[in-house]
C-alpha cells in the first residue's frame, strides 16, 4: 500500500487525518515531528550552557518543558477525544503483538523522561540562584539532565518505532 492509499484509508477512521500521509491522526504526527525537532534544540541548549550561556540554556529548557507538555495535551486529546488510534492501527501486519509491545516500551522511557524533566527542572529552579550561575549543585544537575536527555532521546527513538509500526506498516 502506497502512503497515499493509507492516507486515503484513514479517512475511514474518524478524527483528523495526520500531515505525514500515514494512517496516524493529527495528534501522532505533531507529537512525532515535534520530539525530532526538541531534540536539535537541547542540543544547542547543551552546547549554550557548556559555552557559559546559562540565562539562554535555562530558557531553552523551559521551551523544551512547555513544548512537551504541549503535545502531551495535543496527542491526549487527539487519541482520547478526537481520533481512534488502535482502529488507525489495525491495519499493520504489528496489529497487536507488536504495536502494544512496542507501546509499552516507549511509554516507559516517555513516562520516565516525563519525571526526570519534572526533577531535574524543579531541583533547578530550586537551587541555581537568579540570574542562573555554577553553584555546588551543578554536578548532580549534569548527571541528572544527562539521563534526562538520553531518556528523550530514547523516547523519540521507541515512539518513532511505534509510529512506524502502527502507521506506516502495511
Amino acid at each position: 500500500m502506497t502512503m497515499f492509499a493509507a492516507a486515503a484509508a484513514s479517512a475511514a477512521f474518524g478524527g483528523i487525518d495526520g500531515f505525514l500521509g500515514t494512517r496516524a491522526s493529527i495528534g501522532m504526527d505533531v507529537v512525532l515531528v515535534g520530539l525530532w525537532l526538541l531534540l536539535p534544540v537541547l542540543a544547542w541548549s547543551i552546547v549554550l550552557v557548556r559555552r557559559g550561556r546559562y540565562a539562554t540554556h535555562k530558557m531553552l529548557q523551559l521551551v523544551i518543558a512547555g513544548v512537551l507538555l504541549a503535545a502531551i495535551v495535543v496527542f491526549e486529546i487527539d487519541v482520547r477525544l478526537v481520533s481512534d488510534w488502535k482502529a488507525r492501527a489495525r491495519p499493520s501486519p504489528w496489529w497487536p503483538g507488536g504495536v502494544l509491545a512496542m507501546l509499552g516500551v516507549h511509554l516507559v522511557f516517555a513516562v520516565s523522561t516525563f519525571g526526570l524533566l519534572v526533577w531535574v527542572l524543579w531541583e533547578a529552579w530550586q537551587r541555581f540562584p537568579v540570574p542562573p550561575a555554577p553553584n555546588a549543585h551543578g554536578p548532580r544537575h549534569r548527571r541528572m539532565a544527562r539521563l534526562a536527555a538520553i531518556d528523550l532521546v530514547l523516547t523519540a527513538l521507541t515512539g518513532t518505532a511505534f509510529y512506524w509500526l502502527a502507521f506506516v506498516a502495511s
